[in-house]
């Protein structure tokens, strides 16, 4: 897709929307730590996504095949699917969710460089400086989880690089792959990893244990809000640059701190509230640029 193509307020909508669906899965993948291995989890997850995505891909007619290169791209974002996740559920064990994704969020930094120097993607001074203040409100909200957890809180630093780089993958081949069928494909592709990594790889990440009724419809709701929410970054991507998408992310952390407090009675301090307000103000602040970008645009000379 080129630029004139984009239409970044689309995308914009459909990335908040993926900000408000991914901690619901966060938390239920949180609440089943304690029952179910890493590994159980994240095939579920995408065992949940290929049941979900085929039958809408064969009654909406959507294409399962594709150009060789863009199945290779489909391939390493499946692979990176799965680091990431498998990373975030882990984080989550030692965690609470706000700091993971506090932790996390120097992903949309490390993707707005990455969009610039790789996609050669333009970023204008006032998206980089957004970032930049989105970022400092990112540190105010990191909660003391080196001295609490130890190394574990490193594990949501790399969730930031491995997202960061599973989401300039998603933008590369947006134009060319519908996020339907492609996340459909990803799915298929990363459950044959997935399945004989649960039957032949020993060890408690991948220990499969009995499921409850009540654990069930934590699965299922796992299963439906990731899958749906990569799915709508997926379309996010199709619609606008990495660079432009990257502020509106911080937003997913005043959610996230929302989704603890509401479950699990998390609440930040003064400091983590005083960085909540700047991401969201500097998330409002790119939606605003945007408006004024299209308006612009649109009107005649």
């Amino acid at each position: 897709m080129t630029q004139s193509q984009d239409k970044p307020l689309l995308g914009i909508t459909l990335m908040l929307a993926f900000c408000l669906l991914i901690p619901m899965a966060d938390a239920l993948a949180k609440l089943l730590g304690p029952h179910l291995s890493v590994g159980q989890m994240v095939t579920l997850r995408f065992l949940f996504q290929a049941g979900l995505l085929i039958p809408v891909c064969l009654i909406l007619g959507k294409p399962f095949r594709m150009r060789r290169i863009d199945l290779i791209f489909v391939a390493i974002r499946a692979m990176l699917h799965i680091t990431g996740i498998a990373l975030m559920v882990t984080a989550l064990l030692y965690l609470p969710i706000a700091d993971a994704v506090a932790i996390a969020f120097v992903m949309p930094f490390i993707m707005l460089l990455l969009g610039h120097f790789i996609l050669h993607e333009e970023v204008g001074w006032r998206r980089l400086i957004a970032c930049a203040v989105g970022f400092v409100g990112t540190l105010l909200v990191i909660q003391p989880a080196f001295q609490d957890v130890g190394w574990p809180a490193l594990f949501p630093l790399g969730v930031a690089f491995v997202f960061a780089a599973y989401m300039l993958v998603s933008r590369q081949i947006g134009s060319t792959v519908d996020p339907i069928g492609g996340q459909a494909v990803s799915a298929l592709i990363g459950l044959t990893v997935l399945i004989p990594a649960s039957l032949f790889l020993p060890g408690p990440s991948f220990t499969w244990a009995p499921i409850g009724q009540g654990l069930w419809l934590m699965v299922i709701g796992m299963g439906i809000a990731g899958t749906l929410g990569h799915l709508l970054m997926a379309w996010a991507l199709k619609y606008a640059p990495a660079s432009t998408l990257a502020p509106m992310q911080y937003l997913e952390i005043p959610i996230a701190t929302l989704v603890g407090y509401l479950v699990f009675n998390d609440l930040p301090g003064p400091l983590a509230s005083l960085g909540i307000a700047i991401t969201i103000a500097s998330g409002l602040y790119v939606i605003q640029r945007e408006h004024a970008t299209q308006k612009r645009a649109a009107s005649p000379e």
